[in-house]
């Protein structure tokens, strides 16, 4: 129970719909020719509609879920960035990690080329942000730093 609750606490959260989205795009194959990426369909297909009173559908889909749920996670990942013990520190590392891959995956791969994807990154990039903001406002306080201003 002690070594999955650390694993659990130093493992970036977003690291969850980033997995989602690498098996989405393996599984979707190469890019069309009309240079949309093959993984667009695969993103775009309904999981769910919901009739609405005005008349319409409202519809959920893969890459909406996935925002979705990647928005769920990112709360409780800058919940979780409030701790101030050292396996939060390697949590900001990991997260790190889930954000250059993310840049790197973006950059150079046609599947990795999309909205959905970019919004991904750009969670990812809150992730790591909000997190050192929080350690460095956590740790102030714990040290009792000041406003660098004597009294006199």
């Amino acid at each position: 129970m002690g070594l999955f609750r650390r694993i659990e606490t130093i493992t970036p959260l977003l690291f969850i719909p980033f997995i989602i989205y690498v098996v989405i795009a393996v599984l979707a194959g190469g890019s069309h020719m009309d240079e949309t990426p093959a993984i667009a369909g695969s993103l775009n297909s309904t999981l769910f509609s919901v009739p609405m009173v005005s008349g319409v559908s409202w519809r959920m889909s893969v890459g909406d879920s996935l925002l979705l749920l990647s928005l769920i996670l990112l709360s409780v990942e800058i919940i979780k960035s409030t701790s101030s013990r050292s396996s939060a520190m390697i949590n900001h590392m990991a997260s790190m990690g889930v954000l250059l891959a993310c840049i790197i995956l973006f950059i150079l791969f046609a599947n990795f080329a999309t909205a959905t994807f970019f919004l991904l990154t750009v969670m990812a990039l809150m992730d790591v942000m909000v997190g050192v903001i929080v350690s460095i406002v956590s740790a102030r306080r714990d040290f009792g730093v000041g406003d660098g201003f004597a009294s006199n």
